[in-house]
């Protein structure tokens, strides 16, 4: 997976947009600031990727759509981490959200200490719940280094070897 740059002039924006606004509008399993800026990190440098420039701020809920692009609806989801992302990690997405009307979504990785993104991959949402594994909230999931989570939702994992490749 190659690895770009986050542009911190962009990052400091957006931490400051969301000092004073609030786009964690699900109802349920919504996220704090921080969580909010890693999804934005994510959907604004995909959309760059995408279109050459950076999107305006929205301070409404998305209903699951971060970006529309060749008629096809994304939902970009940010996974932030300490380390580069590798082929046998997976990516989580709250079953909550298959609701949403959206065609495609959208992994990508954030290093939080290098200050890197990287795409995953992505995958059509029809195809999430053939993919993907369900996992209950309060199950205990073990990570390769064999620390613990338990699920505070319902969700599904979907390894990066399962996705297309960007």
């Amino acid at each position: 997976m190659k690895i770009y740059n986050i542009n911190l002039e962009n990052k400091n924006k957006i931490w400051n947009w969301l000092k004073s606004n609030n786009i964690a509008q699900r109802g349920k399993f919504d996220g704090s600031k921080e969580k909010q800026l890693i999804g934005l990190i994510g959907e604004f440098e995909f959309y760059y990727i995408l279109f050459g420039s950076y999107p305006p701020f929205k301070n409404t809920f998305d209903k699951g759509v971060d970006i529309l692009y060749n008629n096809k609806s994304i939902d970009v989801k940010t996974m932030s981490r300490n380390v580069n992302c590798q082929d046998h990690y997976v990516n989580n997405f709250l079953e909550c959200q298959l609701k949403y009307n959206c065609d495609i979504i959208v992994f990508l990785s954030i290093n939080m200490k290098k200050n890197t993104f990287q795409i995953c991959g992505y995958i059509p949402k029809k195809e999430i719940s053939e993919k993907g594994i369900l996992y209950k909230k309060g199950d205990i999931r073990t990570r390769d280094d064999k620390t613990k989570f338990i699920c505070e939702e319902n969700m599904y994992e979907i390894k990066n070897v399962d996705l297309y490749k960007f």
